[in-house]
Parts: C-alpha cells; sequence; structure tokens
C-alpha cells in the first residue's frame, strides 16, 4: 500500500483496509477530507515554491543591478589639465587633480577585463586631498593610459616642474 492509498482510505476497525468492501458514509467523508487535505497541503507546498523561486529571482536581479548602478555613478573627466572625479547618485561629489601634482601612473588589466576591453589605471600624486586615484572599468583603457602620460608631461614642460632625484 503505498502512501496514496493511505491517504485515501483509512481503517477504522473491521472491515477490508483496501476498500474492497462498501465503506460506510463516515469512511467516504473521511477519505473526502483527506484528498482536501492533501489537495490543500500540495497547493501550499507549490505557492511556497513559486514564493521562493520569485524571490531568488529578485535577489539575482538586485545583485546584477548592483554593478550598473554603481557604474553610474562615477564619471572621470580628464582634460589637458586635470582629472575630474565626479561620483554619487542623488548627490554628487567631484574632486580634481592638477595633472602636475602626478607622479606616476601604473596601468591593470586583468584577464577578464582583456575579454571585456576595459580597465584600470592608478594615478599616485603629490596631491594632498588625492594622493591616490582609482580610474576603474575604463572602456578602451590604452589609449587612455598612453594620452593621459602624454598629457602629464606636456604640463610639466609648461609648468617648468623638474623631478629631482634625492641622491
Amino acid at each position: 500500500m503505498t502512501t496514496t492509498d493511505f491517504c485515501r482510505f483509512v481503517h477504522i476497525g473491521g472491515g477490508n483496509p483496501m476498500g474492497n468492501e462498501r465503506q460506510p458514509q463516515a469512511m467516504r467523508t473521511i477519505e473526502v477530507l483527506s484528498g482536501f487535505r492533501r489537495r490543500l497541503i500540495l497547493r501550499l507546498l507549490a505557492a511556497g515554491v513559486a514564493a521562493s523561486l520569485l524571490a531568488g529571482v529578485a535577489l539575482a536581479m538586485a545583485v546584477m543591478a548592483v554593478p550598473v548602478v554603481l557604474s553610474h555613478s562615477v564619471r572621470y573627466r580628464i582634460s589637458n589639465y586635470r582629472i575630474d572625479y565626479e561620483r554619487g547618485i542623488l548627490s554628487k561629489d567631484i574632486d580634481t587633480l592638477e595633472l602636475w601634482h602626478v607622479e606616476d601612473l601604473k596601468f591593470h588589466q586583468s584577464l577578464a577585463d582583456r575579454i571585456l576591453g576595459v580597465g584600470g589605471i592608478t594615478v599616485l600624486s603629490h596631491d594632498e586631498t588625492t594622493p591616490q586615484l582609482l580610474l576603474r572599468a575604463l572602456p578602451n583603457p590604452r589609449p587612455v593610459f598612453e594620452s593621459l602620460k602624454q598629457r602629464i608631461i606636456t604640463v610639466k614642460r609648461q609648468r617648468g616642474v623638474i623631478k629631482l632625484d634625492g641622491g
């Protein structure tokens, strides 16, 4: 006898539990109630599974939306004399780094970045407010890096900035 058969036939002493004999009215009522309960439990389980799947999909969409929102909350503007770093969605903060303060540039592009066509540039400077500026997820980063190097050299020549080695 399977569990389904057990739920259908409730044996109340005497008679054949397999239902071969004619069942009294009380047994038929119990059978109908147990079938109703089984359907109710199955519907509640299905609703729980559906709610769990819906919550999982909503969570996955929220997790995937975070990088998109963060990427739209940061902007870099590189001019001939400075780098403006703007961040924020509802409120905005802007930091400016003068190019003649820049001491060194570092370029980084992981394998995943190369596949996606993005990369990062780290700008090290003598600026008190922004000693290190990370330019992350830049599209086509290599030409930006080369252009930034040339702009820094040009600005330092114009301002007469001379690097002295402490030796």
